[in-house]
């Protein structure tokens, strides 16, 4: 709009003093004289407006004169770059096609083009870039090296040179060499990010902190990262100093261990180790305020371990009272419930771990606390039982924190991961999916304490006595094994008598009595009143040589006959026949009490009754052999069951 403005307003002038010219009077008159005297002069006479359109044609004849005369005289120049211009075109072009393909992966193609643009631009630093890179694609690791090489001559392509050559070095795994031409670049160009932070990872992966230091102050002085990535890792790169000065420079380490926790108050290696530096000083209050601050922010198992020995010499108790203080100012963490717990166990409060693992456990089930909670039950009531199901839930329980950094998980922080040399790329997290798959729902009860501390040994420990009062004195019986009679109607089922049949005992009082079950016989009670292993006789013996078991499809068949010498009026009839296989020994039944029995003696049920056996009365014993003529020489022990 405004060059048609000015459009208008110059026509305006033009016109504007072309009417003036004509509105002028007068005329305009020129006259040409002759040396010939005799000769009239030549005289042009005209108007102004007419005299000033004449002169305006006059002028511009004789600019395109002058405008011919320099076309021809500058021809051969005008040629030369009209061919260079159309080159130039056309090798632009080809670069352009040449990046096209290179950028597809067409690696033939972009070469063809990078020769094209290479012969047709020879100057141009692109074409030797599109070339290297082409090589690169293809494979052609000598052949792109040399041409990153050659970019090194000239200084506007030095830069893209050493980074073609550091990107060559960490392909081939070369890290002194790429070390090197990242050095180099930052050097050259200090403006460059992949060249400073190449410099800061090689220096840290090496630990030489004192130059990461340095180039991390360059980075930040080129605006390479902003002021809290660069408080960050200036304190990742402190601490991992004052670690390495520990036991060598602890006043160094110390003061820069604090700056570390001053810079970055959640970074938990900085202020275990102030902490524990402070703690060397003497310094208490301080190593405590440390662990406090970063506490509030990151609960972490470490803080507490070190707040809980943050003074040397203290008792379990006092350990556990600092402990749940440290916890009260972050209330309701799984850090801070297990802290509390593992103090309790080591003070003996059983109770109060108790109640804080069931805290963790509720919140956080994983593999540390099911691991707790079982040691807490062997401490506690030694019940062996209770930590085999605690263990066995552990087995199942996700993972516990760990430092992890690019697949590798580690126990102890690293200020650098050592897969990518990235800074601070440890993180605390779970190693496992924690929370995908639902666990074992665990139930109040599970955490309750065990009613009564089990036994370490039954057969160490003191016989205890029935809690019915024994009236008068007992003696033993001794149980012999039943004749079979060969008649029995049952063919192929040799019998056994009920461990319950009747024998005879001799009783002071000259009363006679049908022996039943007596004593602790059938539960794991008996065990104590079991003469020892040594004394028992043998097995061929007449008094405890069961009748021999035979086959279903071979043996006479045998009628059980009960030696009624209790003569109490127990009939044949309501004895029970059990068929004893050779392959398993299965639990006889129980005979049927007869109405006309009469009671029995109270002092005679409390009578402990001796069994001559070879093994404990809840062994089961060695698998029977597969083969039945072993089965038909095995002879049956007597033997009760639960």
């Amino acid at each position: 709009m405004i060059r048609v403005l000015g459009f208008f307003i110059i026509v305006f002038l033009v016109a504007l003093g072309f009417a003036w010219l004509a509105d002028v009077p007068g005329m305009v008159s020129i006259q040409w004289t002759s040396p010939d005297p005799e000769r009239v002069p030549i005289v042009w006479q005209q108007t102004p407006a007419v005299a000033a359109v004449v002169v305006g044609v006059l002028l511009a004849v004789f600019l395109l004169a002058v405008w011919i005369i320099r076309v021809i005289l500058k021809s051969p120049v005008i040629a030369s770059r009209f061919f260079q211009r159309r080159r130039k075109d056309k090798g632009y072009s080809a670069l352009s096609q040449g990046l096209i393909a290179l950028g597809t992966g067409n690696a033939k193609l972009a070469r063809r083009f990078g020769v094209d643009a290479d012969k047709l631009l020879s100057e141009e630093p692109a074409t030797k870039l599109l070339l290297a890179q082409t090589a690169q694609l293809a494979g052609k690791d000598d052949e792109a090296r040399q041409r990153f090489e050659a970019m090194l001559d000239d200084p506007s392509t030095k830069a893209l040179g050493l980074h073609g050559l550091f990107v060559e070095a960490e392909r081939h795994r070369e890290p002194i060499a790429a070390r090197h031409y990242a050095e180099e670049a930052a050097k050259t160009s200090p403006g460059l990010e992949w060249a400073g932070k190449a410099v800061l990872g090689y220096q840290a992966v090496a630990h030489h902190w004192d130059e990461a230091l340095k180039t991390l102050e360059r980075n930040y002085a080129a605006k390479l990262m902003d002021k809290k990535t660069y408080r960050r890792q200036r304190a990742v790169i402190l601490t991992a100093l004052a670690q390495k000065l520990e036991d060598g420079e602890p006043e160094r380490a110390y003061s820069l261990a604090k700056e570390a926790h001053g810079l970055a108050l959640d970074l938990v290696p900085a202020s275990v180790l102030t902490s524990r530096l402070a703690t060397r000083r003497g310094d208490i209050r301080k190593a405590s305020k440390v662990l406090e601050a970063t506490w509030r922010l990151f609960p972490h198992p470490d803080l507490a371990e070190t707040y809980a020995h943050v003074r040397t010499g203290d008792t379990a108790v006092d350990r556990l009272k600092r402990v749940k203080a440290l916890s009260a100012q972050r209330a309701n963490t799984p850090e801070g419930a297990m802290a509390i717990a593992k103090a309790a166990m080591e003070a003996r409060e059983f109770e109060e771990a108790r109640k804080q693992l069931k805290k963790a456990l509720q919140s956080e089930p994983t593999r540390k606390a099911f691991l707790a909670m079982a040691e807490l039950e062997e401490t506690e009531s030694g019940d062996k039982g209770r930590m085999r199901d605690w263990l066995a839930r552990a087995v199942n329980a996700p993972m516990d924190k760990a430092w992890v950094a690019d697949g590798i998980v580690s126990a102890d922080w690293q200020a650098v991961s050592p897969v990518t040399g990235r800074l601070d790329a440890f993180e605390w997290t779970t190693t496992g999916n924690f929370g995908e798959e639902a666990g074992d729902v665990l139930e109040d009860s599970l955490f309750e304490a065990p009613a009564l501390a089990p036994a370490a040994s039954m057969a160490d420990s003191e016989p205890v006595s029935p809690p019915v009062e024994i009236v008068s004195e007992t003696a033993a019986v001794d149980l012999e094994a039943e004749p079979v009679s060969k008649d029995s109607q049952f063919a192929g089922a040799p019998t056994q008598a009920d461990d319950s049949a009747e024998a005879t005992a001799d009783v002071s009082s000259g009363e006679k009595a049908k022996a039943g079950k007596q004593g602790y016989e059938g539960t794991t009670d008996d065990v104590k009143y079991s003469p020892a292993l040594k004394d028992l006789p043998e097995a061929t013996s007449s008094a405890a040589a069961p009748a021999p078991s035979a086959t279903k499809s071979e043996g006479p068949k045998a009628p059980e006959k009960s030696d009624d010498k209790a003569g109490a009026g127990a009939e044949d009839d309501n004895k029970k026949v059990v068929a004893v296989d050779a392959d398993a020994t299965e639990e006889p039944e129980k005979p049927k009490a007869d109405a006309a029995e009469p009671d029995l003696d109270k002092e005679d049920l409390n009578r402990p009754i001796e069994f001559p056996l070879s093994r404990m009365p809840d062994d089961p014993g060695p698998d029977d052999d597969d083969d039945d003529d072993k089965k038909a020489a095995k002879t049956t022990r007597p033997r009760f069951f639960n």
